[in-house]
């Protein structure tokens, strides 16, 4: 089966990614006597801000089981395997990297902070847990898209059995992972549930992409099904509550937080999927394919990460409105243009290094497939 690029799908990672980055500025920086529900400006940009991790998760589930999914089909999963598990391992790596403070280290001065979960790790974690999943189910597509798309809505309906859960027993190298008593920012429960989400809408993608009006009716059923968790996923919950009388389902309705994401994060698939043909080959796309780069050079950038010194440690909470809006703009400006560059300097590393294998291993006919994949 022929397979698609999801082009859409890398438009709605720039989108996300730089709404990350201002999300992350103004936040980190903006002046705290302006963070008032009464200001409208900063509630439409705190209601916003909120979308951007539902999005990016929910994007990492269609991603890797659609890539995955395809290499299936063309009989090389076992590369695609261990290439998804070794990003896992490695985003948790740099997850954690990210939170060392090697000049405390370097004092004698340690403590346990840079143990705390963000969204990395939790990201990587998540992959490795979709590879399970998968080679659990890989040779039935309906059971995988069934077991994902269950243990998404088991994990949105229980979220009150684990809101407020310390593991006070458990080593914190593991409790962070499913609390956030010790100051993780993410935690596995509840967020591998957008990512289960986003691995069953890859499973439809892969299935029924070459189907006629496909993109017709995707476009079609992400705006209904988004508006349907926007406005009656509430009641949905509640309604479950009076038939069955399980007190969990009105739990849920009274905090429902992560249906009503997940339905914005399909509104932004239908409207950048309607618009997908305008976004090939562009700025934004190109964006999209570097999300990673990106995170770690705002993430040094801001908090200051290796050295200690970002731009937290000059203007923590001290920036006016209009301050905080223009910073952000040239925030996003200037780490675009250095992942960019970054991006550069690895393309001309990358074509010496290959010019000079060649030359030592002229003979190797492997070394050309080799390289192309580099």
């Amino acid at each position: 089966m022929k397979a698609n690029r999801l082009y859409f799908i890398d438009a709605v990672r720039a989108f996300a990614i730089l709404m990350m980055l201002q999300g992350h500025f103004v936040d980190t920086l903006l002046n705290p006597i302006y963070r008032d529900d009464s200001y409208t400006a900063y509630t439409v940009w705190s209601y916003f801000r909120g979308i951007t991790a539902p999005t990016f998760f929910t994007i990492s589930g269609v991603v890797f089981l659609y890539l995955l999914l395809k290499a299936h089909a063309k009989g090389s999963d076992k590369q695609r395997l261990r290439k998804g598990a070794t990003r896992g391992v490695m985003l948790i790596g740099i997850g954690y990297a990210l939170r060392i403070p090697f000049f405390s280290w370097l004092k004698g001065d340690f403590d346990s902070y840079f143990l705390v979960i963000d969204v990395l790790q939790c990201i990587g974690l998540s992959l490795l847990m979709l590879i399970g999943l998968y080679l659990l189910c890989r040779r039935n597509s309906t059971i995988l898209s069934i077991v994902l798309l269950t243990i998404g809505c088991v994990i949105f309906v229980t979220e009150p059995l684990y809101r407020n859960l310390t593991l006070e027993n458990v080593p914190a190298v593991f409790a962070n992972y499913l609390s956030k008593s010790n100051g993780s920012v993410f935690t596995i429960l509840p967020w591998f549930g957008y990512v289960a989400f986003g691995g069953f809408l890859a499973t439809l993608f892969f299935t029924y992409s070459q189907k006629k009006y496909f993109k017709q009716i995707t476009v079609s059923s992400f705006f209904v099904l988004g508006i349907i968790l926007l406005l009656y996923s509430t009641q949905i919950l509640q309604q479950l509550f009076v038939m069955t009388n399980i007190e969990l389902f009105e739990r849920a309705a009274n905090y429902n937080y992560l249906f009503l994401r997940l339905g914005n994060v399909l509104l932004y698939f239908g409207f950048f999927y309607l618009l997908e043909r305008f976004m090939k080959q562009s700025i934004v796309t190109r964006i999209g394919e570097t999300t990673l780069n990106i995170y770690v050079v705002h993430f040094i950038i801001i908090y200051g990460s290796f050295t200690g010194i970002g731009l937290k440690h000059f203007y923590y909470k001290s920036l006016e409105p209009w301050e905080a809006v223009f910073g952000a703009l040239a925030f996003i400006i200037a780490v675009c243009v250095i992942v960019f560059h970054i991006g550069k300097t690895n393309a001309f590393i990358y074509k010496y290094l290959r010019k000079l294998l060649h030359l030592i291993r002229p003979s190797d006919k492997n070394l050309n497939e080799t390289n192309d994949q580099v």
